[in-house]
């Protein structure tokens, strides 16, 4: 059997058994990617993450993102537990320069604080809209089962991963949803996205955005909390006008929904157009993990 390093991360929470779960396989080399579908598939977590050695000179490290069902360029919430398991066992440090590959390309990330505070950011890809009309906003209330801002067209925004995100409006009608799981899993089909994320304004002290994501096309009926999606989210009011109501470095609320109550700080540069998201996590299972070294069938 091979015997993999395993620890299974709550990222964008500071609590154990909130945020979002990832499981991080942090010694996967000569693993083939049908046995990395083949455990992801089996963990059901929204992403698990391999960690392989680098094959380009600035990277520290190297991973693949699956989640139940296909492979991810990019995500968000992989990044930054696979980092944070990474510093935890010494296999990388904190110090400038630190880079992960993935099969977006190489994506810088910053560490603040230590131990329990300790915060860290991915640099998502950069982000991509497209046309205006390209999901009709009529399909994607039908989805969602409710009525869409008339101001607020949906948008299908591309930063490694493709998300198709609404503006709702306000926190209230985020949290409101019962989506047509069946019709947003159609839809995602017909829009080439992973999903389908929405968003509202809050008026709350702790946070300024409330986020909900779903990706049942996918085996994730709603994501706990998504990097990826909350990126999307800040490119999206950037380049739509709407940024400078929130300002460009804003905090997320999202999994509220579904028992895990995560955050997420989105920072937004308006010169470039970068996005970065980050946040804390937590470490609840360490140990190991088997696997037959042949080809799983």
């Amino acid at each position: 059997m091979k015997v993999c390093a395993y620890k299974q991360v709550d990222v964008f929470t500071s609590r154990r058994f909130f945020g979002n779960a990832l499981a991080v396989i942090l010694d996967a080399d000569g693993l083939e990617g049908e046995q990395m579908q083949r455990v992801a598939n089996w963990m059901n977590l929204s992403e698990t993450a391999f960690v392989l050695a680098p094959t380009h000179a600035q990277a520290s490290y190297r991973i693949r993102i699956f989640t139940p069902r296909s492979e991810l360029p990019f995500a968000g919430h992989p990044s930054v537990g696979t980092a944070h398991a990474l510093l935890e066992t010494g296999m990388i440090s904190a110090g400038p320069g630190l880079v992960q590959e993935c099969a977006a390309g190489l994506l810088p990330l910053r560490v603040l604080g230590d131990g329990a505070d300790r915060r860290i950011f991915v640099r998502a890809p950069r982000a991509r809209l497209l046309a205006a009309e390209s999901v009709p906003a009529q399909d994607v209330a039908v989805a969602l089962a409710t009525q869409l801002p008339v101001a607020n067209q949906p948008r299908i925004v591309d930063n490694g991963t493709h998300w198709l995100v609404c503006d709702l409006g306000a926190a209230g009608a985020v949290r409101a949803l019962d989506p047509d799981m069946r019709a947003v899993a159609a839809l995602s089909a017909r829009a080439n996205v992973v999903g389908v994320t929405v968003f509202g304004r809050a008026h709350d002290a702790d946070h300024a955005l409330s986020v909900r994501a779903f990706c049942p096309g996918d085996g994730i009926p709603e994501d706990p909390v998504t990097g990826s999606a909350n990126a999307a989210i800040g490119a999206y009011l950037l380049a739509t006008g709407q940024l400078d109501a929130i300002g460009a470095e804003f905090r997320v609320s999202q999994g509220r929904e579904i028992g895990r109550d995560g955050t997420i700080d989105v920072r937004v540069d308006v010169a470039s157009g970068d996005v970065e998201i980050g946040g804390q996590s937590v470490t609840c299972i360490d140990g190991t993990f088997l696997l037959p070294p042949e080809r799983a069938r």
